[in-house]
């Protein structure tokens, strides 16, 4: 069984916030896919713009924590821009066995709280 890469991981955090996003009624401006180019999406709502910063993380990690100091970065960007922040942490794990890692042949459990805002 081939575990899923570590850019397999984030694409498929991607996905499952992206299509939030979209269901959410947010406009997409940009969408950056690689890990660690901050912020992965650039979206637009109510004419309001909003930069979210995603990470996958995979059990027993949590997924509502996150660098603090890179979030803060990402914030201090995004008030030029005058725009608001947010960290979408998105947890997998192998659904059979938490402690096996996510496989292509096997199902996985998303553990998703949403967007988290980063204020000041």
């Amino acid at each position: 069984m081939t575990p899923l890469t570590e850019q397999e991981l984030h694409q498929l955090a991607m996905n499952i916030v992206g299509k939030e996003l979209e269901e959410d009624g947010y406009d997409f401006l940009a969408v950056n896919s690689k890990p660690k180019k901050d912020p992965q999406f650039v979206v637009l709502k109510n004419k309001k713009l909003n930069f979210v910063v995603v990470r996958a993380v995979t059990y027993p990690a949590n997924p509502v924590e996150y660098d603090e100091k890179l979030m803060q970065t990402v914030y201090e960007h995004a008030v030029k821009y005058k725009a608001r922040t947010y960290f979408a942490g998105v947890g997998l794990a192998n659904s059979r066995d938490y402690d096996m890692p996510v496989h292509h042949e096997d199902d996985y459990v998303v553990n998703y709280a949403g967007l988290i805002e980063i204020k000041d």
